[in-house]
């Protein structure tokens, strides 16, 4: 049988290395495993991405952050979390899928792509950013809908609709405007949200009050064509000649990994996982939930910023135990 581990952290973003951090500095015999590369989630967001927090709120390990602006952009992001991982020498396997995890005298056999690890204790810090919402209507499958963006020039000169009213909408909307697209938002509610970025709001609103960028308010897509798309208005169906749908409408925890492992959710819209927020322990003794996973359906509740606490708590309860 191969070594059996104190703990085998999934996900190897922010907090997965928090905790393998406070792993270490408690002498446990910790593994962290990650499907994608170091911090995955945040090498996918948009390439010119500025943070909304300063960068010692997203600081880790005791290692400083500093960043050129007043907000750190991805790419510093990056460089950090790849020099904390470094400086602690974490122990990191990447690109590594977790396939299936099942509970034998109480020790966790963990099936990978690449082998078989076992450990007394799991935290899955997962994140949220694998699984786009999708809009469910026909035509969504086709290449010109992204549910990912990367950067504003793939998009100059071409008729775009942008699915969205948050952060991400606003920053893909205004980016590709600037870069000769023609751009129209389609938004359900009545408005740009509230808690978009202070220093880009006024921008948004400006552009659309004077008509550069169009947008379609309490409205929807219902059907999405090779050139054209359908939305539906207040004011009835329009058909707009188009040439990509960026569908920015948010992603979700993979629930079924989730459930695969027996952690229970709550049974409303929100799906909160069930934990003791005093050790972050699921309902499934020796499973722990750390980040953003923890909100569920409630994306925007939990941040590096707010989160960092649940490696301390997690590896607190472990070694207590």
């Amino acid at each position: 049988m191969n070594q059996i581990l104190d703990v085998l952290i999934v996900g190897a973003g922010a907090i997965g290395l928090a905790c393998g951090i406070e792993a270490k500095k408690a002498n446990l015999n910790y593994l962290i495993i990650d499907k994608g590369c170091l911090v995955n989630a945040i090498f996918h967001y948009p390439a010119n991405m500025t943070f909304f927090s300063t960068s010692d709120k997203l600081e880790i390990g005791g290692v400083p952050f500093i960043s050129h602006g007043d907000k750190p952009t991805r790419r510093e992001a990056l460089d950090y979390y790849r020099r904390v991982a470094g400086s602690w020498e974490l122990k990191v396997k990447l690109y590594e899928k977790v396939g299936h995890i099942q509970k034998k005298d109480q020790i966790f056999e963990i099936q990978t792509e690449k082998g078989t690890y076992f450990s007394k204790n799991i935290v899955l810090a997962t994140g949220f950013y694998d699984i786009p919402n999708l809009m469910n209507v026909k035509g969504e499958d086709l290449p010109k809908v992204k549910h990912y963006y990367t950067e504003p020039h793939l998009y100059a000169f071409q008729k775009i609709v942008v699915v969205g009213a948050a952060n991400s909408a606003v920053d893909v909307a205004l980016e590709c405007y600037r870069r000769n697209a023609e751009v129209t938002m389609v938004i359900k509610d009545d408005r740009i949200w509230d808690n978009v970025k202070y220093w880009v709001k006024p921008d948004i609103e400006n552009r659309i009050k004077e008509g550069s960028i169009k947008a379609y308010f309490h409205s929807e897509i219902t059907e999405i064509r090779e050139t054209e798309v359908d939305i539906q208005t207040p004011n009835g169906k329009i058909i707009l000649p188009n040439d990509f749908v960026l569908a920015m409408t948010g992603y979700q925890p993979n629930f079924t990994f989730l459930e695969m492992l027996g952690v229970n959710m709550s049974q409303d819209s929100k799906k909160t996982p069930v934990y003791d927020p005093q050790t972050q322990e699921s309902n499934q003794k020796g499973i722990y939930l750390g980040g953003v996973v923890c909100g569920g359906m409630e994306t925007g509740k939990w941040f590096i910023e707010n989160s960092r606490q649940h490696s301390v708590n997690i590896v607190r309860h472990i070694v207590e135990k």
